[in-house]
């Protein structure tokens, strides 16, 4: 099936409340997991989520990587006043975690980030060169790169299967955003032009992940 792209921003506040109040847990520590499985030498001192929602994965980088300061960021505000609200009961991350409202593209990205994980920002984008070009702004050299996202099913009825499959019980607003980003996000064909383009295919990777993600993951030179 063809494209249809979804907003770029989830700032309503009953959507934010519900991605928040969703357990995500699984799938979000399988993300981290994977990341330290791709670079068991760590991460780095200085690390980006990009497009952090409300957090969960930026709370789990934390968690992971003690050593390291973790920047969220995210282009809605509902979003972000949720994590904030989460990180001012974790005193001991409160020095070396933090969020900042910010719209891709922007020159006010964090700099020189030793590593930038992203999950699930991929499929908003209008223009999906928007995120690769943002590489270049914010990694340093060597910095380490992994990339998650849904993959376009082939058909709509392919999507509405994976939606019953994996969202039966979900509250109607999360059922309702999972079909739209389904058919919102790219093939993994679709990012490897996309890389090609940007002039990474030969720094990152991409591969179909399980039966409905992505991944694209590598080091920059």
């Amino acid at each position: 099936m063809q494209r249809t792209p979804e907003p770029e921003l989830m700032d309503g506040l009953e959507q934010a409340r519900a991605y928040a109040s969703a357990d995500f847990s699984g799938s979000d520590q399988a993300l981290v997991d994977r990341v330290a499985a791709l670079f068991p030498s760590g991460l780095g001192s200085r690390l980006l989520d990009l497009g952090c929602g409300p957090g969960n994965i930026s709370f789990r980088l934390a968690d992971r990587y003690p050593q390291a300061e973790v920047i969220g960021v995210d282009g809605a505000a509902a979003m972000l006043a949720l994590a904030e609200q989460q990180l001012q009961g974790l005193a001991p991350v409160l020095q070396r975690l933090r969020f900042q409202l910010c719209c891709l593209p922007s020159s006010d990205l964090p700099k020189a980030c030793s590593a930038v994980v992203s999950n699930s920002l991929l499929h908003h984008l209008h223009d999906p060169q928007v995120l690769w070009s943002c590489l270049g702004l914010c990694a340093a050299p060597g910095a380490f790169v992994y990339v998650k996202d849904l993959r376009r099913p082939a058909t709509a009825e392919a999507a509405l299967a994976l939606q019953r499959l994996h969202l039966a019980d979900a509250p109607a607003v999360l059922q309702h955003d999972y079909i739209a980003s389904l058919h919102a996000a790219f093939t993994p064909e679709e990012v490897q032009q996309q890389l090609q383009t940007a002039g990474l295919a030969d720094q990152l990777q991409v591969a179909a992940l399980e039966d409905r993600y992505l991944e694209v993951w590598g080091q920059l030179f």
